[in-house]
């Protein structure tokens, strides 16, 4: 399969900085996404040949427009960034931390994907992943293996959201491959359990390489976990 140019949000640290770095490992030539600079470049200059800094704010129309006009090419998108503004249970949360939360997690995945559309439908291969989590499966939250107190409210359901969204862009895009990840609990600064954790970002990385590369056979429109299952909605 020869894919040759992929874009990841939010990757200069984290999950992202992994899936950048793996593939460019793999030949790509990969488009860094950076809400900073500054960041991005440094991140980009780290994974070496084949990283492009591309600044990017998935919440700012103007900078989606921006980065789009730079990506002449593009095979790969791999929806990354996303935010936990609050751990709220429902009756505690605000309006403007569900909105924050669902800012980045869902709305600007929206934006980026449909700036990105125009370019990812000249691929021979369109691939999109949308990196989402297990706390966002409805089954799971009711059944485990989460406990049953409510907490993250807003970022759980942004993540729900987005295994929807996911759902309909394969259904309206045949052609694509289009997944959403449960990368499981890594250990990144996205909040303090995670910074605890053991669990290595690379081993989430890899999974979202895989749905990244996939042949034009593979499976579209699931949630898959990162140790190749699928996750329950």
């Amino acid at each position: 399969m020869n894919f040759s140019t992929a874009l990841v949000t939010g990757a200069n640290k984290g999950i992202g900085r992994h899936i950048a770095q793996q593939l460019a490992d793999a030949g790509l030539t990969v488009y860094v996404g950076s809400r900073d600079r500054a960041r991005g470049e440094a991140a980009a200059r780290e994974i070496g040949a084949g990283a492009r800094p591309v600044q990017l704010d998935v919440t700012d129309p103007a900078s989606i427009a921006a980065a789009a006009r730079v990506l002449p090419e593009l095979d790969i998108l791999v929806n990354n960034a996303g935010v936990i503004v609050d751990g709220a249970t429902a009756p505690e949360l605000t309006v403007e931390a569900l909105r924050q939360t669902f800012e980045t997690n869902l709305f600007a995945v929206l934006a980026v994907t449909n700036a990105l559309l125009p370019v990812l439908q000249r691929s021979a291969h369109p691939r999109i992943v949308n990196i989402s989590s297990g706390t966002g499966s409805l089954t799971w939250s009711a059944e485990g293996p989460f406990p049953a107190t409510g907490a993250q409210a807003a970022y759980r359901s942004s993540k729900t959201a987005l295994n929807a969204l996911t759902l309909f862009y394969a259904q309206a895009l045949p052609g694509f491959r289009i997944n959403a990840l449960a990368p499981g609990l890594r250990r990144t600064d996205l909040n303090d359990r995670a910074a605890a954790s053991d669990g290595d970002p690379a081993e989430a990385a890899a999974a979202a390489v895989r749905l990244a590369l996939l042949a034009d056979d593979g499976p579209t429109g699931l949630f898959h976990q990162y140790d190749g299952t699928i996750a329950p909605w």
